[in-house]
């Protein structure tokens, strides 16, 4: 075979490559772009709605609205302060979180230039997550839960027959399964919206991916009981400081490495939900708890 083909071929199979890697790069920036704008037309109509004039100070605008929420009767566990968290760096692109009176949690999902920058980015994507929160779809009622527990039996519940006839309803209404305990959290949040609904929920995430649901069932603890204890406890240090000693034992239990390896996917899977712009409290407080069990660990 005359030699130079084979760099040919080389060359075909590269530009192949380096085109599949440019249409990846392209459906990702297209899929940026369009999350932008949607982004920006929220906050351009919440502007026109509110008698804005001119640029819109997200950040501001965002906190009116939460104390707008709150003069209006909405139930705030810690006021109507919503909450900025700038990621420590020198340089550029910057990163901020910001995370809402309701619990839930959102990043810039910008290339940011500044922190100030960084902060608006957060403020945007928390504003159109509020504003589109009041939509009535997204509270929790009586219809709402009806469709979210048989969406939820559909994916996961395997209908019995018994004498010939299709029986489904065992674990929709028996509190100590799955099903029911999702049925139980729901109406305990009925004419709540999402949002508020987050930080529940995401005790309850924190708790299966910690194993502690787990260490429950073994000590026979009922679903019921477990979440109408967690009802009702705030997600605050004390929960984050026993989860990460859970990690710290484990990592002793395991010869080392877990925590560090669980903390690079957390911060792996963080960063892909925030330049998503996705809701980040579940897993931002996984990597904080990570953070806390490895400044433990490296401690020793």
């Amino acid at each position: 075979m005359p030699q130079g083909v084979m760099p040919v071929k080389s060359n075909n199979k590269s530009r192949i490559t380096e085109n599949m890697g440019a249409s990846d790069g392209l459906v990702d920036a297209r899929a940026k772009k369009v999350l932008r704008e949607a982004v920006d037309a929220v906050v351009n109509s919440f502007a026109k709605h509110t008698q804005g004039y001119g640029r819109v100070d997200v950040v501001e605008a965002l906190q009116e609205f939460w104390q707008m929420k709150q003069t209006r009767g909405a139930e705030l566990r810690n006021g109507a302060l919503v909450i900025y968290e700038s990621v420590p760096g020198s340089s550029p692109p910057y990163v901020c979180y910001v995370t809402l009176p309701g619990g839930s949690c959102f990043g810039s999902f910008q290339n940011c230039p500044t922190k100030a920058e960084a902060r608006r980015s957060a403020a945007k994507i928390a504003l159109m997550n509020s504003v589109f929160n009041e939509h009535p779809s997204r509270k929790i009622t009586d219809e709402f839960i009806e469709k979210a527990v048989g969406e939820a039996r559909a994916s996961f519940i395997k209908p019995t027959t018994i004498n010939g006839q299709v029986n489904c309803n065992d674990e929709k209404e028996n509190p100590n399964t799955g099903i029911g305990a999702f049925r139980f959290m729901l109406e305990c949040n009925r004419e709540k919206t999402m949002l508020e609904f987050q930080e529940l929920m995401t005790v309850f995430q924190l708790l299966h991916w910690n194993g502690s649901l787990k260490a429950m069932r073994e000590r026979q603890c009922s679903r019921q009981e477990v979440v109408a204890h967690y009802s009702h406890r705030a997600l605050d240090d004390d929960m984050r400081s026993q989860m990460a000693l859970d990690w710290v034992a484990r990592e002793h239990e395991n010869g080392g490495g877990i925590v560090s390896m669980e903390l690079a996917i957390a911060e792996r899977e963080l960063e892909t939900a925030r330049l998503a712009g996705r809701e980040l409290r579940f897993p931002k407080e996984k990597k904080d708890i990570l953070m806390l069990a490895h400044t433990q660990v490296c401690s020793q």
